[in-house]
């Protein structure tokens, strides 16, 4: 059974990693060529970018303007050279879900792998819907204010001269199509690490209904606390391949909102301000969506430990109610998606990042009054 169809194929299209089916070598040359030039555009205008502000921004309005971008182009960056580093550690991941005791056994289990997969994909669908009309939104306003001007959507420094009109065209078509690329690695990276929590969360699903049917012999007990121990692996492996991704991600975002913050605040709101809220708005989902899920496997573990309680304990032999309770006790024990093993990825998380930033940006108001 194949997992997370559609985030894979956005994690193709983004150059972050070659489809597991391709395994011919003219199909590998292929794709680390588009891999290659989407790594250079991505680079290029993130150190583009760097570099204004170490050599033209010198008050703090510039600095909010090339700040938003440069973080989000660096996070891309960053997260694009994580998961190429660790692409055989991830399709290892991905190729796990499909072995057992990972890999459904009945229809009960195929039915929960389905929901779960269904569940997946509408999320994908509507971040990635989020993320893409953000920058279309972002685009056209570009090209209906900035183009005629002949001022480029971002600042960045070059080291040509784009003031006559072939350059300046072809430098903006490059920031345009930058932007998508930015857009489609974050996408990629955090659809791909939302999709393994929940499917996390799906193994647990699994694994309480095979402890309901042990009593039919369909499963015995021995294999479902090897299906427990090894979810509670997979979880760590995750959080270990992620983590950095997860906290340059939190610095990131943090920077961003209070950068955003402060430019919403310094002028009076207009319709040049619904980009920069639509932004503002995306860099928010996009940290909600880690500690949701991030929460929702916590609580997923919590609940496993419930729902053993609630089977029926009368009519199991001592060695099943023994067995029952050591899976219980080590279920009081929450998986916990971790960042840089420090902050529990959760929605309490969440609210301390608002906080953390709205700090921030009143430290930035005093530093400027």
């Amino acid at each position: 059974m194949h997992v997370l169809k559609l985030t894979l194929a956005i994690f193709m299209f983004s150059g972050c990693f070659r489809p597991l089916s391709w395994t011919s070598p003219f199909k590998r040359r292929v794709y680390n060529i588009y891999r290659l030039y989407v790594i250079s555009m991505i680079y290029f205008f993130s150190m583009a970018q760097f570099m204004d502000i170490v050599l033209n921004v010198d008050n703090p309005n510039d600095f909010t303007d090339t700040l938003n971008m440069v973080t989000t182009s660096s996070a891309a960056c960053y997260k694009l050279f994580i998961v190429w580093f660790n692409y055989q550690k991830i399709a290892a991941l991905i190729n796990c879900l499909t072995e057992e005791p990972f890999k459904p056994l009945n229809l009960g289990e195929v039915e929960i792998r389905q929901q779960y997969d269904r569940i997946i994909r509408n999320n994908t669908l509507r971040y990635s819907s989020l993320i893409g009309t953000t920058c279309s939104f972002i685009a056209l306003v570009s090209l209906f204010t900035d183009f005629r001007h002949k001022k480029l959507t971002y600042r960045e420094w070059l080291p040509y001269d784009y003031s006559s009109y072939i350059p300046y065209c072809l430098t903006y078509a490059q920031q345009m199509i930058c932007t998508f690329h930015v857009a489609s690695v974050n996408v990629a990276c955090d659809a791909l690490l939302c999709g393994l929590l929940m499917h996390i969360c799906c193994q647990i699903d699994i694994l309480e209904h095979r402890l309901k049917n042990i009593l039919s012999n369909q499963f015995t007990l021995g294999y479902c606390v090897r299906h427990h121990n090894r979810i509670l692996e997979y979880a760590q492996v995750v959080n270990m391949r992620f983590t950095k991704i997860v906290g340059f991600q939190f610095m990131a975002s943090t920077m961003v909102i209070c950068s955003n913050l402060y430019q919403l605040t310094k002028s009076t709101l207009s319709a040049n301000h619904v980009p920069l809220i639509m932004y503002t708005s995306c860099m928010l989902t996009q940290i909600f969506i880690y500690c949701w899920f991030g929460n929702k496997v916590k609580s997923k573990s919590l609940q496993l430990m419930d729902n053993i309680f609630q089977m029926e304990w009368p009519i199991l032999d001592n060695s099943i109610k023994k067995s029952f309770l050591m899976i219980m006790k080590r279920s009081m024990i929450p998986i916990e998606i971790s960042t840089i093993y420090i902050l529990t990825i959760d929605l309490n998380s969440f609210v301390g990042l608002l906080k953390t930033s709205y700090s921030v940006y009143n430290l930035l108001v005093r530093v400027q009054e």
